[in-house]
């Protein structure tokens, strides 16, 4: 996966009440690719044998995608209660959501949001890349700052569910919740100009 722009680079934490035996560390990544569209990063760090991971399959939106292995991404223009949700699964399955307010909203079950998604793995690290068409969602303006809520769920081999995020509200894990949206990401042209700066350094 190729971005034009330096994406942004952060680390998932995992909710203090629950718990991993073999996940050490998730990094996310999020940037523009040269066609505008939103590129997603997940590098899970640990023992990828004792997780449950989907096998593959053939891409197609799938519900509740979150009851097992999967990267989820919550995205809302800057000063906007409205956000859409996106679930990936390893597996290729996703889900999207548009919401008009908090935990209020409905699927989205058109074709052509379809992610393009690729998963590496190995014995000690999983690599899961996302690019999502953001411009063919109605609520989304390419040309707002975006607040991101990125998160995991992980399933490890005996069914031991962990959840972690950029940032946990208190209480119980709640990737919706509006304090969990913690990075910011600038449209593609102020992005563009960012770049042009660093180069002429």
């Amino acid at each position: 996966m190729m971005t034009l722009f330096v994406p942004h680079t952060a680390m998932l934490t995992r909710h203090p009440e629950t718990y991993s035996e073999a996940v050490q560390g998730i990094e996310a990544r999020v940037g523009w690719t040269q066609g505008r569209a939103l590129a997603l990063t997940f590098a899970v760090k640990g023992d990828i044998t004792r997780l449950r991971i989907p096998p593959p399959r053939s891409p197609r939106r799938a519900d509740r995608l979150w009851q097992h292995t999967c990267f989820e991404a919550f995205v809302s223009a800057k000063g906007d209660v409205a956000y859409h949700e996106f679930n990936f699964a390893p597996s290729g399955e996703w889900a999207a959501y548009a919401f008009y307010r908090y935990r209020e909203g409905a699927p989205l079950v058109e074709d052509e949001i379809a992610p393009s998604i690729t998963v590496r793995s190995a014995r000690d690290n999983l690599e899961f890349n996302a690019i999502v068409r953001l411009d063919r969602l109605s609520m989304i303006q390419l040309h707002a700052t975006l607040r991101l809520a990125l998160s995991a769920v992980v399933e490890e081999e005996r069914g031991m569910l962990s959840y972690w995020a950029l940032k946990h509200p208190a209480g119980k894990p709640d990737f919706h919740h509006p304090d969990g949206f913690a990075l910011e990401l600038e449209p593609p042209e102020s992005e563009t100009l960012k770049e042009s700066a660093i180069g002429k350094r």
